[in-house]
């Protein structure tokens, strides 16, 4: 009887930590990943912003002041963005 008793607690300690192990690899990302994915998130913004405020000029004829404007609200989503994704990785 104790050999048996023995095996089964061995198989429910093994089922708990794999179980721990495999929750803390979901959860862990690397510090890397996550500045690329700020960082992009940031610059894309930008870009976007910029091309809308460039193509925008190009239509209407007023060169640099849609750039201009597009490329701040771009700034500003960006930076929205980033403090949005800082937030939910803190959860």
């Amino acid at each position: 009887m104790p050999k048996e008793d023995l095996k089964t607690r061995l198989e429910i300690a093994k089922t708990k930590f794999t179980k721990k192990n495999l929750i803390k690899n979901e959860e862990a990302t690397s510090s890397i990943g996550t500045a690329f994915k700020l960082s992009t998130e940031l610059v894309s913004a930008v870009a976007v912003g910029t091309i809308i405020g460039f193509i925008l000029d190009k239509t209407f004829g007023t060169k640099p002041w849609l750039i201009l404007i597009f490329f701040f609200v771009g700034v500003v989503a960006g930076i929205i963005n980033v403090f949005r994704s800082a937030k939910n990785m803190q959860k």
